[in-house]
């Protein structure tokens, strides 16, 4: 990381500043912490229903769709994006589905969200099923006796005990969505002002030998990655002494 600040560096201050503000680039910022985000955000949601689910309930095929849940992990970047194109593409599978009703998923801002959700989807679900496999059912039937309905346990007594979990989780799928590369640049279109990410900008920086300009934005989306990262953290450490 040192050496990305010292590479961009002889850009001097006004300098960084241009790159990092030029419109192509701001949009660019827009879209890949915006679609990161929303992904995140969608995956927290989820991805506690997936885990709560695969804890909580038995049913035919459950170890096949505990074993999905790690496909992002195994399926090469590349490959998943080839295969989200296709199926989202107005004349693939879900696409041509979608498509009588002006809804347009490939290829645009959409598309890169749905990518983004499909890559960070394990980091939530594997944070919170330890958790959930963990926690004393003693405590819910306490709480039962006491006169709590299903509502009033899980926000008061299960949720505390989830939020830590659940606020790592978000952040893990929200860094890993960050840098995605690979999944995004198949189904985004990556039309400059509109779909266009700011991995791909730092990648075609460097295919124009233009290093600066490449470890430039490289910096700003670390600063703007830490600063984010780091509220969480704060976020999870205030829901983890509020429990005490």
């Amino acid at each position: 990381m040192s050496a990305t600040f010292l590479k961009a560096a002889p850009l001097g201050f006004q300098g960084f500043w241009d790159v990092i503000t030029q419109p192509r680039v701001l949009a660019s910022y827009r879209l890949t912490f915006g679609a990161s985000l929303a992904a995140a955000t969608i995956n927290a949601f989820f991805g506690l229903l997936v885990a709560w689910v695969l804890v909580r309930y038995d049913f035919f095929g459950k170890k096949l769709i505990d074993a999905l849940v790690d496909l992002p992990f195994a399926l090469p970047t590349a490959v998943a994006g080839i295969a989200l194109a296709t199926l989202y593409s107005s004349k693939g599978w879900v696409g041509h589905l979608l498509a009588p009703y002006g809804i347009k998923i490939a290829y645009t801002p959409l598309g890169v969200v749905v990518a983004l959700t499909f890559i960070g989807l394990p980091f939530v679900v594997r944070t919170i099923q330890p958790i959930l496999e963990d926690f004393e059912t003693e405590l819910e039937e306490a709480a039962a006796s006491l006169g709590a309905n299903r509502w009033q346990t899980f926000s008061r007594v299960i949720f505390p005990t989830l939020a830590p979990a659940l606020l790592t989780g978000f952040a893990l799928a929200f860094a890993r969505a960050v840098g995605e590369y690979g999944s995004v640049i198949f189904i985004a279109g990556n039309i400059p002002m509109v779909s266009e990410i700011t991995p791909l900008l730092i990648i075609t920086k460097l295919e124009q030998y233009d290093y600066a300009g490449a470890t430039a934005l490289a910096v700003s989306m670390l600063v703007v990655s830490f600063a984010l990262l780091l509220t969480i953290n704060a976020l999870q450490r205030w829901a983890h002494l509020r429990k005490f």
